[in-house]
């Protein structure tokens, strides 16, 4: 695995690269990749960041994994390029969206649109083996995330953090809720939303509107 990360990031985690975790990691992933059929592309690993330069995020989702499916995972969480059908937690988010802002139920799922904006959109394991959901956990993803999650509760301030489920809830723990705006949700996945955990949770609305409160540019969602 190359680590070909976005200069903003590059020397906000290069004391992570350096790290023996990393590196068995690094040496993990470039076996998976080289013997079985992985998600995302090699180049789209650390696409989060490539859309999201450091000092410009606004907002922090959090999910689990990258999508396992055929042509799904970008490097984005939640989101799939534009030719792909919106898988359920997607469908769920954008219905949320829809009665939160009354707006029309996107047609695209490629949310890189957010992400140039300053949503840094991060799954916790950035990486997962075709057709096998959680395989590449637990081998050192989850260190390197909470690592970035740390660096912006640190380094930054007036974040808003949207954690949707109780995975994203834990890594909430790293984050510095005076500095920065958290809310929490149940999972947009259908699971979770039917039960009465995800729909009307307005955090789109509500992010909005501490960003406004702050005096920064909102998000376009």
């Amino acid at each position: 695995m190359q680590v070909n990360i976005a200069e903003s990031w590059k020397h906000i985690l290069q004391p992570e690269f350096e790290k023996d975790y990393f590196k068995s990691l690094t040496q993990f992933v470039k076996e998976e990749y080289s013997s079985h059929t992985c998600y995302p592309k090699g180049n789209d690993i650390f696409a989060a960041f490539d859309f999201c330069a450091f000092n410009d995020v606004k907002v922090v989702i959090i999910g689990q994994d990258p999508y396992h499916g055929v042509g799904q995972a970008n490097g984005l969480c939640f989101s799939v390029h534009d030719t792909i059908a919106h898988p359920p937690s997607l469908i769920n988010i954008f219905k949320e969206l829809e009665q939160d802002l009354n707006i029309p139920y996107p047609t695209s799922g490629d949310l890189s649109r957010w992400a140039k904006q300053g949503v840094l959109l991060l799954n916790a394991t950035l990486t997962v083996r075709a057709h096998e959901a959680g395989s590449h956990q637990k081998k050192g993803w989850e260190k390197f995330t909470d690592a970035v999650i740390s660096k912006i509760s640190s380094e930054r301030e007036n974040v808003v953090f949207l954690l949707w489920g109780g995975y994203a809830k834990k890594k909430g723990a790293k984050i510095d809720t005076k500095k920065h705006h958290v809310l929490q949700s149940g999972h947009p996945s259908p699971l979770s939303a039917n039960r009465g955990y995800w729909f009307g949770n307005k955090h789109f609305s509500k992010t909005n509107e501490f960003l406004q409160n702050q005096g920064l540019d909102t998000i376009t969602w």
